[in-house]
């Protein structure tokens, strides 16, 4: 009996676990889990209670203990008992017709590894299918290939970076082009000039800041028009503003007290011991790497602290150590996204880019609170 008949039959199979009982699903929703069977991704979900998250059946992440597992038939079901999506396997992706959603995960996947080689091979391994019928699904549902479609995407964030005022190799890498030769090669006729032209005559991009006292020194908050660009510490606002023309030195800068005020409201009081406001919007450019790394460390506990090694095996690059330390080195959003919490495996600070004294600070400041 598939697991579509079974939910059918039980009337009460949005609620946990133990109306799903009744039934005799859960043994086979188990099953399913611990298999990691894509096959039954789009007809339930399964949510644990010790971490919030509710996940496909097929998600890489480990597998958490039976007891602390529920089901739902529906991913809706499950964020109105208080569970919140997985970042890793996107349950609410998935609109139940196995073949669009196949081809939207290959989407995710190559959005998410736009700094890693994209080759047939390697989305036939990933994705357990032959290179010759995964590229023509692709083709038939996107109309390119997969290939083009990782240019297309590495394009369209190379053009934003340079848009926002970044210098052309720091946008070269942030947008996963390994090499100057291949950018030029692959973007001079779709841009229609030179990546460095293209910057000068693009640049427009508005960036509102402002500067304030805080716990750790004189703070500094930049806007763009999607939201928060930079966070930055520094003795005095002179060293800001220089940070912030190093940081966007095309970008138009203006001041802006008031409409930054609220904001600014909300990080002080996390600096205070309060926990985060995860509702501020952030204007994150980055690789698809440093992206992962950075949505993971936002899910960090507050007074909670990872180790470099533990957050290469949370993102599935378990072998990424010194790459996960560079992408916190290169966070331009201290605090909203809390590299702080990242520490050496022996438990010692490990670097802080905006000095150790900080870093100290704000940990002891999390912990304190957490306590409490």
């Amino acid at each position: 009996m598939t697991t579509n008949a079974i939910l059918a039959m039980n009337p009460e199979s949005d609620m946990p676990s133990r109306q799903s009982k009744a039934s005799g699903a859960d043994d086979q929703f188990w099953g399913a889990v611990v298999a990691r069977d894509s096959a039954h991704d789009g007809e339930f979900v399964f949510a644990v209670s010790t971490t919030g998250v509710y996940c496909r059946p097929s998600c890489p992440a480990r597998r958490p203990r039976r007891e602390n597992v529920q089901f739902f038939a529906r991913a809706e079901h499950a964020e109105k008992a208080g569970y919140r999506a997985c970042l890793r396997c996107r349950p609410k992706s998935l609109s139940g017709n196995p073949q669009s959603d196949g081809v939207k995960e290959i989407c995710r996947y190559i959005e998410q590894h736009l700094d890693e080689p994209i080759t047939l091979q390697g989305l036939g391994k990933a994705f357990h299918q032959s290179p010759f019928h995964l590229q023509r699904r692709f083709k038939a549902a996107v109309g390119i290939t997969p290939r083009e479609y990782a240019d297309s995407c590495r394009l369209r964030l190379l053009k934003r970076n340079l848009q926002a005022g970044d210098n052309v190799t720091r946008a070269m890498y942030d947008a996963g082009y390994g090499s100057s030769s291949r950018l030029y090669e692959r973007t001079a006729s779709q841009l229609g000039m030179t990546p460095d032209k293209y910057r000068r005559g693009a640049i427009a991009a508005a960036i509102r800041y402002t500067c304030a006292d805080s716990p750790l020194g004189r703070m500094l908050v930049a806007a763009t028009e999607r939201g928060i660009c930079a966070i930055q510490f520094a003795q005095s606002d002179e060293e800001l503003l220089e940070g912030l023309k190093h940081e966007f030195p095309f970008a138009q800068r203006k001041p802006d007290d008031g409409g930054l005020k609220s904001w600014v409201s909300a990080l002080l009081s996390q600096m205070r011991g309060r926990e985060g406001h995860a509702s501020l919007p952030l204007d994150i450019r980055a690789t698809a790497f440093q992206r992962r790394v950075w949505r993971y460390l936002q899910s960090i506990p507050f007074g909670a602290t990872r180790s470099y090694s533990q957050v290469a095996k949370a993102i599935g690059r378990p072998r990424a150590c010194r790459a996960v330390a560079r992408a916190c080195a290169t966070n331009r959003i201290a605090v909203a996204i809390p590299c702080h919490r990242v520490v050496r495996e022996d438990g010692s600070m490990g670097g802080y880019r905006w000095g150790m004294e900080r870093k100290k600070a704000l940990l002891e400041i999390e912990r304190a609170s957490a306590e409490n």
